[in-house]
C-alpha cells in the first residue's frame, strides 16, 4: 500500500467494512434458500468488490482468499457447481479472516494469510450439470452507451474487467472483438487502464491513456466456462459502480465526514447549550423585555441547531444487527443446534457512539440465547416444541430512549435455581437471598461470577459475561432487565439514550448541593407527611394505596445531617426495570438539559455518580446514577 494516499485506503476500511456486514447476513440467507440467484449474485459481488479494492491496494492475503470464494460461487452461478455446507462454512469462516486482515490494515500491520485448508476448502464437491450455450445478445459500440443514462451497469462493468484481463464472465456479452493484452507479470490493471475502460464505455477518450478497442456490433456466442482463474482486482469507490464523473448532470447529496470532525461540533453545541442555560437563569433576575425576547430567540435557534447536529449522528442499529445472523448461525452450529433469528426495528437510530458501544453487549446475549436458553432439537420436539429454537432481535423508539429486546423461545430460567446458586458460591447471605421473589432472583445472573451452566465451553457459561454487560449498559446511561418463564424462555430488555452528548434531568437539591437526576428515570415528584413513613427491616418506607414504597433519604445518604421538624417531604419516585423507590431530596429545582462531563478524579469510580455538569447559575452539578442509588436501598 505504499502507493496509495491515505484517503483512499481509509474510504476502501470504510467500505469494505460496511460489504463484510452484509455479506454475513447475506451468506446466511443463500445458505437457507441455496437456489436463490439474486442473493448469490449479491453475495458473489460482495467477494469481487472486496477482491478488487484489496488488489488496488495490494492486500494480496485478501485478494487470494476473495478469489477462493470467488471461484466457488462464480462455479455456482453459471450451473456448473451446487454450494453445500462446506462451502457456506468456509464462507463464513473467510468472513471472520477478513474481518481480521481489514483490522489489520486499519492498525497498519502486514495481514496474515487464510490457511491453506480454508482455500481447499472451496473446492468443488458437488458438480452440477452443464447448462447448454448461450446466445450473448448483440452489444453496441461504446460510444452508444452514452445516449440516455450515463450510469454503467454491473454487468457491464464486470464485463470490461473481464475484456482487459482476456477472461469473459459466465453468462456475460463479450464486449471486445479484440480484448486488450492484460500485463504480463502481474495481474492488476494501473489506473490509467481503469480510467480507460471507463472512458470507452461513455464514449470519451481520456488524456494519455490507451483507449481500449470498443465492441463490435456483431454478435458473440459465450459459453459456460469454469471459474475464472486470474484474479481482476480493480479499484473501485463504490460497491455498484464507479463514482460519476464530472459533467453528468448530476448533483452530490452526500459527503463524507471524518467522525473527529462531528464530535467536535457536538462539543461545541454543548458549550452553547450551557451558555444558553446560563442566560436563561440570568433572565429571570434582570426582568428586561428585550432580554427576555432575544434568550427565548436563542433558545429556539439553538434547539434547532442541536437536534440538526444530533440527526447527523444518528445511525440506524441495523449497522449492528447485520452481524447477528452470521454470530447466531456460527454458535448454533457450534452447539449442534437449529435457530431461527428474527431481526426487527434495523431501521431505528440511535448516537453512532451508542451503536458502537452496544455492539460487544448484544453479541453476549445472542451467544447466550442460542447456548443457555434455545434447547437442543431433540429436547425441544420431546417438550412438544418445533425443532428449530427462534431467537428475536427487536429496537424500537421510545421518547428519548431506546429499547433493544433480545428474546428466546427456549426452556427459561429457574428463580429457584439461581437462588441456590448464588447460596453456593456465597454470592448472596441466605437470610437475604431467603428474602428474594422471583423477579428479584432473575437479577442474580447479573452478580459477577455468576454462572448456572454446568459445563465450561468456548461459547459462554464461563462465570464471567453477564455483570460485563450489565455495567457497560449503565456506563452509556442505560438500563438492562431480565423476564423468564420456564419452559417460554427468556427476555431480555434495554434501554438506553438516543444520545450521551446531553441528557434531560431533573435538578434536586440536598443541603446547600445541586444533583441531577435522569429525567427518564423520574416516574413522579410527590409530598409526604412524616408521620406516612414506616419502617421494614430496618429502612424507611411510604405506604401508598397499591404497594410500599422503599426510600433513600439523599441527605443521610450523603452524610449530611437530616432536617428537623414536621415539614412536609419531598420525594421523587424513581424507576429501576420493574422495581420503584422514592428518593427523599430538599427541593425540585426543575428541569434542565446539561451536557455530561467526565467525574472528578476523586469521584470516579464511587458508586452512586453517572457524571458531571454544570448548570444555568454556574455551578458544578454531580449527575446521580439511579441504579447505583437503588443498591443502598436494598
Amino acid at each position: 500500500m505504499s502507493g496509495v494516499t491515505p484517503e483512499i485506503a481509509a474510504d476502501f476500511i470504510v467500505e469494505a467494512q460496511e460489504i463484510l456486514d452484509r455479506l454475513g447476513e447475506q451468506l446466511v440467507e443463500l445458505e437457507r434458500a441455496p437456489g436463490d440467484a439474486e442473493q448469490l449474485n449479491a453475495v458473489f459481488r460482495g467477494f469481487h468488490t472486496l477482491k478488487g479494492g484489496a488488489g488496488f491496494l495490494g492486500i494480496q492475503p485478501m485478494v487470494e482468499l476473495c478469489h477462493a470464494a470467488e471461484e466457488t460461487l462464480g462455479a455456482a452461478r453459471s450451473g456448473q457447481a451446487v454450494l453445500d455446507p462446506l462451502h457456506f462454512d468456509a464462507a463464513q469462516r473467510s468472513l471472520d479472516w477478513l474481518q481480521a486482515m481489514l483490522d489489520a490494515v486499519a492498525a497498519g500491520t502486514e495481514p496474515e494469510h487464510a490457511p491453506p485448508e480454508l482455500i481447499a476448502q472451496f473446492a468443488l464437491t458437488a458438480a452440477a450439470p452443464a447448462p447448454a450455450p448461450v446466445q450473448a445478445a448483440p452489444v453496441p459500440a461504446a460510444s452508444a452507451a452514452t445516449g440516455s443514462d450515463d450510469l454503467i451497469t454491473d454487468d457491464e462493468f464486470e464485463a470490461l474487467l473481464d475484456q482487459l484481463h482476456g477472461a469473459a464472465a459466465p453468462g456475460a456479452s463479450a464486449l471486445a472483438a479484440k480484448p486488450t493484452p492484460a500485463p504480463a507479470a502481474s495481474d492488476e490493471i494501473s489506473e490509467d487502464e481503469f480510467e480507460a475502460l471507463l472512458d470507452q464505455l461513455h464514449g470519451k477518450a481520456a488524456p494519455g491513456a490507451n483507449p481500449v478497442p470498443a465492441a463490435a456490433p456483431a454478435a458473440a456466442t459465450a459459453v459456460a466456462t469454469p471459474p475464472r482463474a486470474p484474479a481482476r482486482p480493480a479499484p473501485k469507490a463504490a460497491p455498484a459502480a464507479p463514482p460519476h464523473r464530472a459533467g453528468q448532470g448530476e448533483a452530490e447529496h452526500t459527503v463524507r465526514v471524518d467522525t473527529r470532525r462531528l464530535d467536535a461540533i457536538v462539543n461545541l453545541i454543548g458549550e452553547l447549550v450551557l451558555a444558553r442555560n446560563r442566560l436563561k437563569t440570568l433572565r429571570t433576575r434582570l426582568r428586561d423585555d428585550e432580554l427576555d425576547r432575544a434568550v427565548a430567540s436563542l433558545d429556539v435557534a439553538t434547539a434547532r441547531l442541536q437536534s440538526a447536529v444530533m440527526r447527523t449522528r444518528m445511525q440506524p442499529v441495523g449497522k449492528v444487527f447485520s452481524r447477528f445472523p452470521k454470530v447466531a448461525r456460527d454458535v448454533a452450529r457450534s452447539l449442534s443446534k437449529e435457530v431461527e433469528l428474527e431481526m426487527v426495528g434495523a431501521e431505528t437510530e440511535l448516537d453512532r457512539n451508542l451503536v458502537e458501544a452496544l455492539a460487544d453487549p448484544l453479541v453476549h446475549l445472542v451467544r447466550n440465547g442460542i447456548d443457555h436458553g434455545v434447547e437442543a432439537p431433540e429436547t425441544r420436539e420431546a417438550s412438544g416444541k418445533p425443532r428449530v429454537g427462534r431467537l428475536r432481535l427487536a429496537a424500537q423508539q421510545e421518547g428519548d430512549y431506546v429499547t433493544i429486546e433480545v428474546q428466546d423461545d427456549g426452556a427459561g430460567i429457574d428463580p429457584e435455581r439461581l437462588r441456590a446458586k448464588a447460596r453456593e458460591k456465597g454470592l448472596i447471605d441466605p437470610e437475604a437471598a431467603a428474602r428474594l421473589g422471583a423477579d428479584e432472583c432473575l437479577q442474580l445472573v447479573f452478580l459477577p461470577g455468576f454462572s448456572t451452566k454446568t459445563q465450561v465451553t468456548d461459547i459462554s457459561g464461563r462465570g464471567v459475561g453477564m455483570d460485563v454487560v450489565q455495567s457497560r449498559i449503565r456506563e452509556l446511561g442505560g438500563q438492562i432487565q431480565i423476564q423468564s418463564e420456564l419452559g417460554r424462555g427468556t427476555r431480555f430488555l434495554i434501554r438506553v439514550p438516543l444520545t450521551l452528548a446531553i441528557l434531560p434531568t431533573l435538578l434536586v437539591q440536598a443541603g446547600d448541593a445541586v444533583y441531577a437526576l435522569p429525567l427518564a428515570r423520574v416516574q413522579e415528584v410527590l409530598h409526604a407527611r412524616p408521620g406516612a413513613l414506616g419502617w421494614f427491616d430496618g429502612r424507611p418506607v411510604l405506604d401508598r394505596q397499591s404497594h410500599t414504597l422503599p426510600l433513600l433519604d439523599l441527605r443521610r445518604w450523603l452524610g449530611l445531617e437530616p432536617l428537623s421538624g414536621n415539614s412536609a417531604l419531598t420525594v421523587v419516585v424513581l424507576q429501576m426495570g420493574d422495581a420503584r423507590f422514592g428518593l427523599i431530596v430538599d427541593q425540585v429545582r426543575g428541569r434542565e438539559e446539561v451536557v455530561i462531563k467526565p467525574l472528578p478524579r476523586a469521584l470516579r469510580g464511587l458508586p452512586g455518580y453517572a457524571g458531571a455538569t454544570l448548570i444555568g447559575d454556574g455551578r458544578l452539578a454531580l449527575i446521580l446514577d439511579v441504579d447505583g442509588l437503588r443498591a443502598a436501598t436494598t
